[in-house]
């Protein structure tokens, strides 16, 4: 039986790949601006207060969001158009593929300048300090480790909590984005926002692994390369989840990734992911095909994934109101 949030998981997919990010008053942007402000009254350098920093901005998203949830609940439409609202808003599938190819034409054009000015858009490396390869690299490992991101770990969170899972998910990975970093200000401060977003995205990412190894054929690759950079290198990466999603897309793609990475707040040496060539325009034009192939998989699978989910939760409803 179809559910409103499998339907709502679905309009609001269907929603960012016609209209992509919501073009004024986008509810992240909103977000952002009041975790910032927020941060200037709770900034300590030390875990607690980046704790409870962290504690405050989700509880609220979450906790606002499930109060709409509950007044709607018994109500489908309006409960799946609630559902399509939040996961539309908190989706960028779309906005990534945008992007990653006018970087793509940028570097094709010659004007590096253009492109280094996209760069942000995309990842939080210090543009200054990337080359066109370096540029077409970075920009490639960005889509690959924000397909999980920006869509897979909104849609997955969606069908197991409704509206308030997707807007919690993108919550802590939007402060994540903000503060969790290896710097002198957010090293601790930023500990939390860091450490949850590592496990609300544990098992998106290794469904957006197995998608792109499924999906590997739509670029001219093979889920078994995917697969076996995913097991020769994910494991080396620093991060738990970018590991699977970053070498996954390597392998489908047939490129290799990491090496040196700047960021502004210093250079880190990431392990090598991949046995291809260094990364073209060309591959990052194919690495947005397979997003947008793995994305469109995640959007199907979550779907089904609430359509069970609501199928569990009126068995334990009944079971709860037998006679004893």
């Amino acid at each position: 039986m179809i559910t409103a949030p499998a339907v709502g998981i679905a309009s609001g997919y269907l929603a960012d790949l016609m209209l992509g990010d919501p073009r004024r008053r986008h509810p992240v942007a909103a977000f952002g601006s009041l975790a910032a402000a927020l941060e200037t009254r709770t900034y300590r350098d030390d875990r607690l207060a980046g704790t409870v920093h962290t504690a405050l901005l989700v509880g609220g998203a979450i906790g606002a969001t499930a109060a709409a949830d509950r007044l709607v609940r018994d109500h489908p439409v309006p409960r799946a158009a609630l559902t399509a609202a939040a996961v539309w808003a908190c989706l960028g599938g779309t906005t990534l593929a945008r992007t990653g190819l006018a970087l793509a034409d940028a570097l094709d054009a010659n004007d590096l300048p253009a492109a280094r000015a996209i760069l942000p858009s995309l990842c939080g490396r210090d543009p200054a300090l990337l080359d066109d390869a370096g540029a077409a690299r970075a920009a490639l490992e960005s889509v690959a480790e924000n397909t999980s991101d920006a869509t897979t770990g909104v849609l997955f969170w969606a069908a197991v909590a409704g509206a308030p899972g997707a807007v919690g998910y993108r919550a802590v990975n939007t402060l994540d984005a903000m503060i969790g970093y290896h710097s002198p200000r957010y090293e601790r401060f930023g500990w939390c926002a860091a450490r949850l977003d590592d496990v609300v995205n544990l098992i998106p990412a290794r469904l957006t692994g197995l998608l792109t190894a499924a999906s590997a054929p739509t670029v001219g690759g093979t889920p078994r390369d995917a697969l076996a950079a995913w097991r020769a290198s994910a494991a080396d990466h620093p991060s738990p989840n970018a590991g699977v999603t970053e070498s996954t897309a390597a392998g489908a793609l047939g490129v290799r990734l990491g090496g040196e990475t700047a960021y502004a707040h210093g250079v880190e040496q990431r392990p090598v992911l991949g046995r291809g060539s260094v990364p073209t325009t060309n591959d990052l034009r194919r690495a947005v095909r397979l997003s947008a192939a793995v994305q469109a998989s995640a959007a199907a699978v979550s779907a089904l994934l609430a359509v069970a989910v609501g199928q569990q939760r009126r068995r334990l409803g009944r079971g709860r109101r037998l006679p004893s």
